[in-house]
Parts: C-alpha cells; sequence; structure tokens
C-alpha cells in the first residue's frame, strides 16, 4: 500500500506541474507532440516507481510504412503505462468517465484520443467511426478487444467494436500478449507489488480487402496470438 501511495502521489504532483504548462504551449502553438511526450515519460516514471520490470519481444513485427491497430489483452491499470512506454505514437479508445480526470482529460483530448460510452451503442458507433477516420489519416491506435480490465488476470471474451474499425480501414491488426501485470496491479485492490511485465508482438493479421463477414476469422486469429504470449493461469477458464 505505501508503494502504491508513493505511485499516485508522485505521479499526481508530475501531473499537476508539467500538465498546465504543456497544455498551454499546445493551445498556444497549436502542436499536441510535447503533451503526448510528457504523457510517455510519466508512464515510465510511473513504472519504474512501482517496480515494474518491462520484458518486451517481437518489436520487429510493428509495420513502419501504414498505420495500425495494436490489440492487446487488458489484465490492470500498469497495461497502458507499460504499452504506450514502447510503442510508436498512438491513439487511443478511452473510456469516456477519464476524460473527466483535471488536466489528464483535457491532455487525451488535445492529443486525440476518443472517449467511449460502452452503455450507449449509438455513441459506441460513433467512436468507431472517428477511429475509423483517423486510422485513414495515419494515424495508429491502441485498443482493448475486452473492452475493460480482467478481473482475474485470465483472458476474456472479445468486443466486435474494434475489429469493424480495423476492418473498414483497411488497417493490419498486431496483437500483442501482456503478460504478469495482473500481479502487479490486482484490479479492485489499492495495492502495487513490483514485478515484470512480459510483452510480446506478434504478426500483423491482415484486415485488407475483408468484409464484415470475415470478422470472426480475424477475431479467432488474434486471439490464438494474444494466448500464444500468455502463462497457463491467464488463460480463459474454458480453454
Amino acid at each position: 500500500m505505501i508503494r502504491a501511495f508513493l505511485v499516485v502521489v508522485v505521479t499526481f504532483a508530475y501531473v499537476l506541474i508539467l500538465g498546465p504548462l504543456v497544455l498551454i504551449y499546445a493551445a498556444i502553438s497549436g502542436n499536441s507532440d510535447p503533451v503526448y511526450r510528457i504523457g510517455t515519460l510519466g508512464a515510465r516514471m510511473a513504472l519504474w516507481l512501482a517496480g515494474a520490470r518491462l520484458e518486451i519481444h517481437g518489436l520487429d513485427q510493428i509495420p513502419r510504412d501504414r498505420p495500425v491497430v495494436f490489440m492487446a489483452n487488458h489484465q490492470s491499470n500498469c497495461d497502458p503505462p507499460a504499452l504506450l512506454a514502447v510503442l510508436p505514437p498512438v491513439l487511443v479508445l478511452v473510456k469516456k468517465e477519464f476524460f473527466r480526470v483535471p488536466i489528464v482529460g483535457r491532455g487525451m483530448v488535445v492529443c486525440g484520443f476518443i472517449p467511449v460510452d460502452r452503455r450507449n451503442r449509438e455513441q459506441a458507433l460513433e467512436a468507431v467511426e472517428k477511429g475509423v477516420q483517423a486510422l485513414k489519416a495515419g494515424k495508429s491506435f491502441l485498443v482493448y478487444p475486452e473492452g475493460t480490465r480482467s478481473p482475474d488476470g485470465r483472458l476474456q471474451r472479445f468486443k466486435k467494436g474494434v475489429f469493424v474499425m480495423a476492418i473498414k480501414a483497411g488497417a493490419p491488426i498486431v496483437p500483442i500478449s501482456v503478460s504478469g501485470s495482473n500481479k502487479i496491479m490486482p484490479k479492485g485492490k489499492f495495492v502495487i507489488r513490483p514485478g515484470r511485465v512480459r510483452t510480446t508482438f506478434h504478426e500483423p493479421v491482415a484486415t485488407e480487402g475483408s468484409a464484415n463477414e470475415d470478422r470472426q476469422l480475424i477475431i479467432d486469429r488474434v486471439r490464438q496470438a494474444i494466448l500464444a504470449g500468455l502463462e497457463k493461469d491467464e488463460w480463459p477458464v474454458e480453454q
């Protein structure tokens, strides 16, 4: 609990001091890059304070010549900073409640992150369409096909919306296995334990030329890739 308190206090101070400065700069210059950089630096700092050791495999799988959709399993709140610390610049589909957080929420707006209301189907479809347009404009995305954190670290069922987004844009999907983060920050507990987060990038799954009827095949391929990088105690119970 002491470590968790330390991470929260230091991260909050970091955001409170630097956040307004880069937001003002972005408003004056129209350049959001410093906001994103400060955010990723804060993510690395939080990981260091948490004692999270990153083990990364397969970075060579990332296409460098076109926008992609990075799809990762979601074990804990440790996942976003662990991924943003190593990914190239990306947009993120984020639960709308996070946009209400002072400074952080404004920073996400400035960076082009897209809010999602999972309880409002119409708004969720609108978010997907915004994602399609951003992909076509050359922006890559980080998404979590499970839609929310796993309660026990095991892979959950996938939602279909993010796959529709990738198919409509014709963007390749890079499956990412995140293993071990549930042990660092278990869902529902105010505790942070030092440990290792193993992140594995898998071979891209093509969507170009695919139709909505091909969605389940693509979902299955992405799911099997992510499963391949997880420990057995992180597999779904039905496996």
